[in-house]
């Protein structure tokens, strides 16, 4: 195997990915199989790629924002105040067009103010971001009145659990989205951009970058992936929950990033690789669930794999494990 596909950041997440979907065979022969009934698709990977297609949203945002040098805490409560926002347009009789419109506007709207502040007032994006984070979710109650809003539109339901051409339809956004996303990112002068000013925004500036513009521009766009992730999650359950709509989603958002290959410390960044992490962390949720792991526990495991495959991917730890492989085998020589 060649040292250079091992360095690839894809290469570890996808060798954990492997490793979840061998273990969840052996203990249930029938994890691979998927069957077509009634013209649609089912089988535990499409139910991984639909339940892990809001995580996938996020990770897309999020991905953008941490090439920057940024990071955004606030995705979760603005996918409960998106869901807020779709209930209460729907039971007011609203179409589902301007639904929609409305939740990537609120979204976007709340990633401007977090890009403001990070860019312009020059607030840490961890404080400023953790400021919409606590306060979202009070606008998210304030909007539903403290209640669950429930959520009867037969339309709104497709987009989540829906499925066209027998394929399911949450998965096929977030694939539409990437495929759109990494050509603007990779075809244009954008990705570069980004990737210059998470790399050295001063330099950045000299350079007659406008470097607060694209950073406002990444947080606009993380908060319309989460607007969109909120369409999703209340879309899923049928209903706007503003306690529990995105609960601890920044985090595994983060993860997916992370374990994706993208350094939190900005610059280079992979959008598959955020896709593939988001996969990789729906895969070990449903397999505790398969195994009878204790939701109380559950996190632990996940730790486990988010550190593995981080450390996996240090060329600091590769060297020092290459160092002891290369004097053992003087050793027996």
């Amino acid at each position: 195997m060649s040292r250079s596909f091992t360095r690839s950041p894809v290469f570890w997440p996808a060798v954990g990915l492997i490793a979840l979907v061998v273990l969840n065979t052996a203990v249930n022969p029938a994890f691979l199989k998927i069957t077509l009934l009634d013209g649609h698709l089912f089988g535990t990977p499409i139910d991984i790629l639909t339940q892990g297609s809001r995580t996938m949203l996020l990770a897309l945002g999020m991905t953008l924002v941490i090439a920057t040098g940024g990071v955004d805490l606030s995705v979760g409560s603005v996918v409960a105040i998106a869901g807020a926002v779709c209930a209460l347009m729907l039971q007011g009789g609203h179409s589902l067009a301007l639904t929609i419109v409305a939740a990537l506007a609120v979204g976007g709207a709340a990633g401007a103010v977090n890009g403001t502040l990070v860019a312009r007032i020059g607030i840490q994006p961890i404080v400023a971001t953790l400021i919409l984070m606590v306060a979202g979710r009070g606008v998210a109650q304030l909007l539903a009145g403290g209640q669950v809003l429930i959520v009867k539109h037969a339309g709104f339901g497709y987009l989540a659990n829906g499925f066209f051409l027998t394929l399911p339809v949450a998965p096929l956004l977030v694939g539409g989205l990437f495929v759109v996303t990494q050509l603007v990112v990779r075809r244009t002068a954008i990705g570069l951009f980004l990737e210059a000013v998470g790399d050295n925004e001063t330099a950045s500036r000299f350079a007659g970058l406008a470097a607060a513009r694209v950073k406002i521009l990444a947080y606009v766009f993380c908060g319309a992936c989460a607007g969109l992730a909120g369409v999703l999650w209340a879309a899923n359950v049928g209903a706007a929950d503003a306690n529990r709509s995105g609960e601890n989603a920044e985090l595994d958002a983060i993860f997916a990033v992370v374990v994706g290959g993208t350094a939190l410390t900005g610059g280079r960044f992979v959008l598959a690789g955020s896709l593939l992490g988001a996969v990789l962390i729906q895969t070990l949720t449903i397999s505790m669930y398969n195994l009878g792991i204790s939701p109380a526990v559950a996190p632990v495991p996940k730790a486990l794999l988010i550190v593995g495959v981080s450390l996996l991917q240090s060329d600091r730890l590769r060297r020092w494990l290459a160092g002891l492989w290369t004097r053992g085998g003087k050793g027996t020589a």
